[in-house]
């Protein structure tokens, strides 16, 4: 019975990665690896209806004239970087006279012009991310209040996605508590606080392995914007990236087609958690989600809206598993309570540094 309904799940997931294009799979390798989209020499977006798709989870709305007008100033503002930094003589059209938005589409087709789209593009991304840095600083929000709306965001589109049909059985969040941190930074060779990415964590659990990248799928398309998933906090030690695109009709005729080679990730070697137990696995990764904050918290007229746009980013950790994996992390060596026992000695070990087993100061009663 079990082995029936493997080989059921297997044929519906299947059937759900029929419709995955090329640019569908490369945002999903790059979020499972970690990897960064300057990276990246082409897009791979089909038509202004994917263009507009990618453009809504980064909360850019192309029917919005604000929105627009924000595209435009980015892309000026990227082209004089561009040739006050390196000299860039840049097409007319690439530089100016095509809209901003249809960048996507020309960075998404081979001629001589997708380099140059994607040069104004990739700095684009970075001025854009830069300014709702900025804009987060200088506005009198909290990051209770915009922990609330990412976490609204998230709730909303994870009920989405299963009321879609995708078997998301256990969902839940949490945020990180004060003495959590403290332990944390104090366990990590960097312990700075701007370097805790897990603040806001959200936990999605599937009914089958088989399920996972369906879902990944999903999140990409209505929430995650791969190019603000955050290079190097990623740990799969669920999908052998080869071995799905392999395996699956669908996605292995896409396999010729993909920037890097198929097995690249075997050489590049996982980001293991060093407290985590032997057997544990988890897809794992950081994004910086973007969240407009206008509706919310901005006047029309507030200068920090018209100097740096209408979006702050908020760097959110996900965890995605399905229940056979999550079972077994929850055992014997695997389990949060041994994880958690590891990462105390560590920090005792740190705290106690120089001292003799005589001098440890005793504990309160």
């Amino acid at each position: 019975m079990a082995a029936e309904r493997s080989a059921d799940a297997a044929a519906a997931a299947e059937a759900r990665l029929a419709s995955v294009t090329l640019g569908d799979l490369e945002a999903v390798r790059l979020l499972l690896r970690g990897g960064s989209v300057i990276d990246w020499h082409r897009l791979d977006l089909r038509d202004h209806d994917e263009v507009d798709r990618f453009l809504r989870v980064n909360e850019l709305d192309p029917t919005r004239a604000g929105d627009v007008e924000r595209l435009e100033t980015l892309r000026a503002e990227a082209v004089d970087y561009l040739v006050r930094n390196y000299g860039f003589r840049l097409p007319d059209d690439i530089a100016e006279r095509i809209p901003a938005r249809d960048l996507l589409l020309v960075a998404s087709r081979r001629s001589k012009k997708q380099v140059y789209a994607c040069l104004v593009l990739k700095v684009m991304h970075i001025i854009h991310h830069l300014a709702g840095r900025e804009l987060g600083f200088r506005l009198p929000v909290s990051d209770d209040e915009l922990f609330r709306l990412v976490e609204k965001k998230v709730v909303r589109i994870v009920e989405e996605i299963r009321g879609a049909g995708h078997p998301i059985i256990e969902f839940q969040w949490s945020r990180k508590t004060h003495d959590s941190l403290v332990t944390k930074l104090l366990a990590k060779k960097s312990n700075l606080a701007a370097n805790v990415y897990d603040k806001l964590r959200f936990r999605l659990v599937t009914r089958e392995r088989e399920d996972l990248l369906p879902c990944l799928l999903q999140l990409i398309h209505r929430m995650i914007p791969f190019n603000y998933v955050v290079p190097g906090e990623s740990q799969n030690d669920i999908i052998t990236f080869r071995r799905v695109v392999e395996e699956s009709p669908s996605l292995s005729k896409l396999a010729p087609l993909l920037q890097q080679d198929i097995g690249f990730e075997e050489d590049e070697g996982g980001r293991a958690n060093e407290f985590s137990g032997p057997g544990y696995a988890m897809i794992n990764f950081v994004a910086d989600l973007p969240v407009r904050i206008d509706e919310h918290v901005m006047r029309v007229d507030d200068p920090a809206f018209h100097e740096y746009g209408p979006i702050v980013f908020v760097m959110t950790e996900f965890q995605i598993v399905d229940v056979k994996t999550a079972q077994s992390n929850d055992q014997g060596e695997n389990s949060h309570e041994r994880y958690k026992e590891r990462q105390m000695a560590k920090v005792k070990v740190r705290l106690l540094r120089g001292m003799s087993s005589g001098d440890e100061p005793e504990k309160g009663g």
